[in-house]
């Protein structure tokens, strides 16, 4: 019996190594990686690679980079009402043209009119405006672009103005802007402001509907009174709304925060651009639309 036993044990130690080697090894499959659709109004589109939503006012009250590629159009409307704290209140109507011009350039012509406190409408000014960016979009940090506006003014002294813009994107939901300004009159009391403004918003369809907020400051003193300038703060929530592929419209009230702020400060923009082309992804143009 003892022997049988043994016999036993023994077969069953041998056949350890063998079922080792006859063991099927464990396989890993390998990692799937998903990722979320990107956002059209993300792509890079253009000669410059600039994301689409550059190519719509994102924000009225900040700027960011350029609109228009070469020789693309577009129209605006603009409405800003404000309301003082002494009860009088301010509107003005402007319209302006757009045209998109070689080398990261863009031309604005405004015509501007005005309701005064004492509800009297008449023409405010016309200007010229020019934007530059300095390199294509990504190149340099923040995408730093230059400003420079001269406003005829029918019945009061000329104003000459310029601004540094600044503007990137979080992620491809979160859009940002940064203007700094400084604006003078060329005679008279010589009003001089100095400005900074700020935008974010978040896109909730993408080309569709954005939701943020933005916020101007701005120090305005005259000749002999530098020191002591009016501070005005105003910070707001706006949304932006674009029906269809080439029109957008823009909502920012803003309420006022300082002494000297008004109470209310609101804009709406509509805009209409011509032509499709800009929409196309950079990668798709031909290269003779390429810087």
């Amino acid at each position: 019996m003892r022997r049988r036993y043994a016999v036993l044990i023994g077969l069953s130690l041998l056949s350890v190594p063998v079922l080792a080697q006859t063991h099927t090894p464990v396989t890993t499959a390998p990692e799937i990686e998903v990722h979320g659709i990107p956002l059209k109004e993300a792509q890079a589109i253009g000669p410059y690679a600039q994301p689409e939503w550059t190519t719509e006012r994102r924000f009225p009250t900040t700027r960011v980079y350029v609109q228009q590629t070469p020789w693309e159009q577009g129209v605006e409307g603009w409405w800003r009402g404000k309301w003082f704290k002494d009860g009088t209140s301010q509107q003005r109507y402007e319209a302006e043209y757009e045209l998109g011009l070689p080398h990261r350039m863009q031309l604005d012509i405004y015509q501007a009119w005005k309701t005064d406190k004492e509800h009297i409408s008449k023409p405010e000014y016309t200007s010229t405006e020019l934007r530059y960016g300095l390199a294509d979009w990504g190149k340099l940090p923040l995408n730093p672009t230059l400003y420079g506006e001269a406003k005829y003014v029918p019945d009061g002294p000329n104003v000459l103005e310029g601004k540094l813009l600044l503007g990137d994107q979080i992620g491809q939901r979160i859009h940002w802007g940064v203007n700094f300004v400084w604006e003078e009159e060329t005679g008279g009391e010589r009003t001089r402001e100095l400005a900074f403004s700020h935008a974010i918003s978040y896109t909730l369809i993408d080309q569709k509907l954005s939701i943020g907020y933005e916020l101007n400051y701005a120090q305005e003193s005259v000749t002999g009174e530098r020191a002591d300038p009016e501070k005005s703060l105003v910070i707001g929530p706006s949304v932006q709304w674009r029906p269809t592929r080439n029109t957008h419209l823009d909502l920012v009230p803003m309420f006022g925060v300082t002494a000297d702020s008004p109470r209310i400060q609101s804009y709406l923009v509509f805009g209409f651009d011509f032509g499709s082309e800009r929409k196309t992804p950079a990668a798709a143009q031909p290269a003779s639309l390429r810087n």
